[in-house]
């Protein structure tokens, strides 16, 4: 599983751009590793103001907010879940207390859906509507939490509720991406663009926003060609996001392209997700890499499992498929995490896992989201058409 692509949707659905679980440290001063930040770039600079004011006042929320979206903000771009537990690190004053202040619980939402806790950020994000009623930032994320457990109904609420507060392209796009899911893809492609050609974005995270729905739009719709061409707009945008980058790389895996996915993410062994593609690429590639990224996987999936994080489910259950050729494990791996989360690549995993371990019982969830949604996309068409005809 990935974390929801936080900072651009927000940046995109709101009026006003807005700027598992992991250890939490038990104070500030205690140091677990450091991150890869150089020592006098402007990320650590601004990091090290951030923690200069929360230390000056602690009980400070808007000084622990700061800190704790900027830490957020990292996590999203880089892919890097110790982020989150520093981030945790500045809200610990409040982490008992019910009466939080409203921007305190809206950040802790946000943190809670990183880590995938899908229902209790919905609820910290009811507390915060029921305070602030017009909160855009809280409104929006419920989109995106509705959206991640594929209850669209909930996500085109959201954005009726988010319509007469946002920009036209917004609006389009909120819409637009709901019925790309639900077997309106080339509609919603269609509108998504002249929406954005009457309206060019505002800044850069809003228009890394829009290519890359516009590339997934495409993707659906069977033009990889138009898709490749989003994504390579959306990295030239020079913005730093591991989501797109992973979806860059997951279309050129798919396209047997292995050579230009290591091109792609030699510098992000860090993160999890990204390393998973390197894996994948070396793999294909047969290069001495691969083992060493998969042991570097397996390690990081062991200690998550020690620490009870859940965090990567999706991810590791592609790890056992096709790096350790263990359709058992991975089935069970994709099966729990659908019950978390129900995002399209989870059920062309699911469909993926049947096929491997012949077992069409696997992918009973999936064929009833294939056939409710309508979904479009033609390799999970292929990939449905040839589960149904596995033995029952």
């Amino acid at each position: 599983m990935r974390s929801l692509q936080p900072l651009t949707l927000l940046l995109l659905l709101c009026t006003m751009p807005v700027w598992a679980a992991p250890h939490v440290p038990k104070n500030d001063h205690i140091v677990l590793e450091r991150l890869p930040l150089k020592a006098g770039d402007a990320t650590s600079r601004e990091l090290r103001q951030l923690r200069d004011a929360l230390a000056a006042n602690p009980s400070d929320p808007a000084a622990a907010v700061g800190l704790a979206r900027r830490y957020f903000e990292l996590a999203n771009a880089e892919g890097d879940p110790r982020y989150i537990g520093y981030a945790e690190a500045a809200l610990r004053p409040w982490a008992a207390t019910f009466e939080a202040p409203t921007e305190v619980v809206l950040v802790r939402a946000l943190l809670r859906q990183y880590r995938h806790e899908f229902e209790l950020s919905l609820r910290e994000l009811d507390r915060v509507l029921q305070k602030q009623p017009d909160n855009t930032e809280a409104i929006s994320w419920q989109f995106a939490l509705h959206l991640v457990q594929a209850d669209y109904a909930g996500a085109r609420a959201a954005c009726e509720r988010l319509a007469p507060k946002a920009t036209p392209l917004a609006s389009a796009a909120c819409f637009a991406v709901i019925d790309s899911i639900n077997g309106k893809s080339r509609q919603a492609y269609a509108a998504l663009s002249a929406a954005l050609e009457r309206t060019p974005p505002r800044n850069t995270e809003y228009q890394q926003w829009v290519l890359t729905r516009l590339a997934e739009m495409a993707l659906r719709s069977g033009d990889r060609a138009r898709a490749e061409r989003h994504f390579k707009e959306a990295i030239a945008t020079g913005l730093t996001d591991g989501f797109v980058l992973a979806a860059y790389a997951d279309l050129l895996l798919d396209e047997n392209r292995p050579v230009e996915v290591i091109t792609l993410l030699r510098n992000w062994e860090s993160s999890d997700v990204l390393l998973l593609r390197l894996a994948l690429a070396a793999h294909a590639l047969k290069s001495p890499d691969a083992a060493r990224y998969i042991r570097a996987l397996d390690d990081r999936f062991a200690a998550a499992a020690l620490r009870g994080d859940r965090l990567h489910l999706q991810e590791e259950a592609h790890h056992r498929l096709i790096l350790h050729n263990d359709p058992a494990r991975a089935a069970r791996l994709a099966i729990e995490g659908w019950a978390v989360q129900r995002e399209p690549r989870d059920a062309r995993l699911l469909m993926e896992v049947a096929l491997a371990a012949k077992d069409r019982k696997v992918a009973e969830a999936a064929l009833a989201w294939m056939d409710s949604t309508g979904y479009e996309d033609p390799r999970y068409r292929a990939l449905a058409e040839a589960v149904r005809k596995i033995a029952k």
